[in-house]
């Protein structure tokens, strides 16, 4: 089985252009056989033949192992103290402040902190929010979202932020949209986005293996401005911060040095 996953990883560069062996292998290769078991199919090889004749089984694979779980504000303790140190490390030190959301999933992300852009009137900011996977990237732009997914939302900003477009839908209200922009981009792949003053990827880097998780992290470092924010996830510390240039100021959240 071994040598079919070889096969497989090799298919999925060749024609998703994602590679697989960045990625944790027992990991990776339990959501595959978990995917290619739904469609009935036997052999690594047998899948490889589905994913390139069917639409609709080829974006269901690509979603399911890009992992794309999201929330607004999620876990909303931490989101809380990364705002204050925002408005504390960020907004009084640069004039122009460019945020930039990795691996954003559906918009939660980039959209929570537009948000608090919003709330704190902080006017000389933008946001750009960026996924590998196309599907959820066009979700994100709609900005629509199900009651379940806003369960972390305020009462008072979902009345303010989003507008109810039918029973148990509602959409993010264009003053929220303004602040954000959406691209593709692979994390492990191509080139990050320079001067940036804030970055936020959450709950990626633990699918990863450590030299693709430190590359990661050396090049969000190159991408940060001295003095810039790097807020990770409730699953990720990083051990060795100042080997990447960084400094922890608090709970998931490091400072360029």
């Amino acid at each position: 089985m071994e040598q079919n996953f070889i096969f497989f990883n090799k298919w999925v560069l060749k024609n998703v252009g994602i590679d697989l062996n960045n990625y944790k292998e027992k990991q990776m290769q339990r959501r595959i056989t978990n995917i290619m078991n739904s469609t009935g199919a036997k052999t690594v090889e047998e899948y490889a033949r589905i994913l390139e004749k069917n639409r609709d089984a080829y974006n269901a694979f690509v979603k399911h192992i890009t992992i794309n779980v999201t929330d607004f504000f999620r876990n909303k303790e931490i989101f809380d103290i990364f705002e204050s140190c925002f408005m504390e490390k960020v907004v009084l030190k640069f004039d122009h402040i460019k945020i930039w959301s990795a691996a954003c999933s559906t918009g939660a992300e980039p959209y929570s902190l537009a948000m608090i852009l919003n709330k704190n009137k902080v006017r000389n900011a933008s946001i750009l929010a960026t996924d590998i996977d196309n599907n959820v990237l066009t979700k994100a732009r709609q900005g629509e979202y199900t009651k379940a997914e806003l369960t972390n939302v305020a009462s008072t900003d979902l009345t303010k932020y989003f507008s109810e477009i039918g029973p148990d839908k509602y959409v993010i209200k264009n003053e929220i949209k303004k602040y954000v922009s959406f691209e593709k981009q692979d994390l492990l792949g191509t080139q990050y986005p320079k001067n940036v003053q804030v970055i936020v990827c959450r709950n990626v880097t633990i699918y990863f293996k450590l030299e693709a998780r430190d590359n990661v992290y050396r090049k969000f470092s190159e991408s940060l401005s001295r003095g810039g924010l790097l807020f990770t996830g409730a699953t990720e510390t990083i051990n060795e911060p100042s080997k990447f240039n960084l400094e922890k100021v608090d709970t998931f959240i490091y400072r360029k040095i």
